[in-house]
């Protein structure tokens, strides 16, 4: 019976406050930016495809435009990131970087299931101040994307509609 090798070591975990402190965590949020960028255009496309060939109301194109507009934007950040990750190290975040990686995927999440394609909007332009913000190498404005951020999906939360309750299953007769 042939044996797995074995897995590698699980990385060192970073200490506490260490995000973007290093141009591997940089790849990793651009390479998270990107995903959400690809949330965002499939997004986009889904709401497209959801008129059936029909006219596509003029108010859903409009956002629908800059809604790829931010797409695009959010790319190229994301590249920007890729091609300057030794420069935009940030030291004293004051953030672990698991944090940065749940928000960013939380995000992506949140861009995929949004009711209403106009909510979208605002998630988006909280990940591109981020993706902004990181750029300059300054805790504090970080930061302060990093909060917009997260009440813009509180928000997004606090307004989904409820679940309904599961069914109880049925009785055995």
């Amino acid at each position: 019976m042939a044996s797995t090798p074995p897995s590698p070591p699980a990385p060192a975990s970073a200490p506490e406050g260490s995000g973007l402190s290093s141009i591997g965590q940089v790849i990793e949020l651009a390479d998270q930016l990107s995903s959400c960028a690809d949330q965002l255009h499939e997004r986009i496309m889904k709401e497209i495809r959801g008129y059936g060939g029909r006219a596509v109301p003029e108010k859903v194109q409009n956002t629908l435009r800059r809604l790829l507009e931010d797409e695009v934007l959010l790319r190229q950040r994301a590249n920007g990131l890729y091609a300057d990750a030794a420069t935009v190290v940030v030291q004293g975040l004051g953030k672990p970087q698991s944090q940065l990686m749940a928000l960013t995927v939380d995000a992506a999440e949140k861009i995929r299931k949004i009711g209403l394609i106009g909510e979208v909007t605002s998630l988006v332009a909280g990940l591109l101040a981020f993706a902004g913000a990181v750029t300059t190498g300054q805790p504090a404005p970080i930061l302060l994307a990093l909060d917009k951020i997260r009440k813009q999906i509180k928000l997004v939360e606090a307004y989904a509609p409820a679940k309904p309750p599961a069914d109880p299953p049925a009785a055995a007769t």
